[in-house]
């Protein structure tokens, strides 16, 4: 018996409990106002931002090539050009410097506990991020305790811990590979994620996933769990650009709502998040006892 994103006493096996929900967050312009690079490495490097990007852009364009793999590049390039060396501790170091929207220190501690209380701590809840920007950055981040894991781009640093070339590139695209990860759990990088495996068998199903971002990087994510079954929200910034990209992203179906963001308690996010931890807690609960 099966009903779409809900399926039962499958014949092969294994069955797994599927008594988790995952909320899968964008980093920046998600969590943070600006991107982490603009709070670190640029003001490291003396680097104007807009200049930065400018250059970045007029790059992909001229060569075809992949905007982040330039990116990482270009910075390594002027870190050179100023004989400044970048390791993984002063990466560590730049974390610190991060500015949070309004009310995302206590998200997770709220968060959680509703979903505690709605479900008498029958319902399991995990937080991910997965971000185009540094993991380097992001290990040092003050929210990481809140987080099971984190996807991001990384540099191959050299004998003396010194970053020399990109070793992993995350893209818009290539972010989906981490939700397939979620989904199966398999978020060893290690793990391949390219056999079969029965939908029955997956940890987190897509219909348990949140997916918050704030742009059009995220349409690849967005669509994938909207597809699936799942749900994703748009959050934005009080300026016209940003809501009309957000409203763009709910008129094409790609969002369950947006919302401002402002992740504190009286935020229309949260109000509207604890509405959509009911459906999915629902959804759960109903699956668990057909189970049973």
């Amino acid at each position: 018996m099966w009903i779409r994103g809900l399926k039962y006493r499958g014949s092969e096996g294994n069955v797994m409990k599927q008594d988790s929900i995952a909320i899968i967050y964008d980093f920046d312009g998600t969590l943070t106002p600006k991107t982490m690079q603009e709070y670190t490495l640029l003001p490291r490097l003396g680097i104007k931002s807009k200049n930065f990007w400018a250059d970045i852009v007029r790059e992909t364009k001229k060569t075809g090539a992949e905007t982040m793999m330039v990116y990482m590049r270009h910075l390594l390039d002027c870190a050179a050009e100023k004989h400044v060396s970048i390791s993984k501790t002063e990466f560590l170091k730049m974390s610190k410097d991060i500015e949070y929207y309004n009310g995302v220190s206590s998200w997770f501690d709220r968060v959680n506990q509703y979903v505690n209380c709605t479900s008498n701590s029958k319902i399991k809840i995990y937080h991910y991020i997965i971000s185009a920007g540094h993991l380097e950055i992001l290990e040092g981040i003050s929210i990481k305790k809140y987080i099971k894991k984190i996807f991001a781009s990384e540099y191959y640093y050299n004998k003396d811990n010194i970053a020399v070339f990109p070793k992993i590139v995350v893209t818009d695209t290539t972010k989906t590979q981490y939700l397939f990860r979620i989904n199966k759990g398999k978020e060893n990088l290690s793990d391949s994620i390219n056999e079969h495996m029965a939908e029955i068998k997956r940890p987190i199903p897509f219909d348990n996933m949140i997916y918050i971002g704030d742009g059009l990087t995220d349409v690849p994510s967005m669509a994938l769990i909207k597809k699936e079954g799942g749900h994703s929200i748009a959050v934005y910034q009080n300026n016209k650009t940003q809501i009309k990209i957000s409203e763009g992203l709910l008129k094409a179906n790609r969002v369950d709502f947006i919302a401002p963001a402002d992740f504190s308690e009286r935020s229309k996010l949260y109000k509207n998040m604890q509405y959509l931890l009911d459906y999915v807690i629902a959804k759960i609960k109903y699956r668990l006892k057909l189970k049973s």
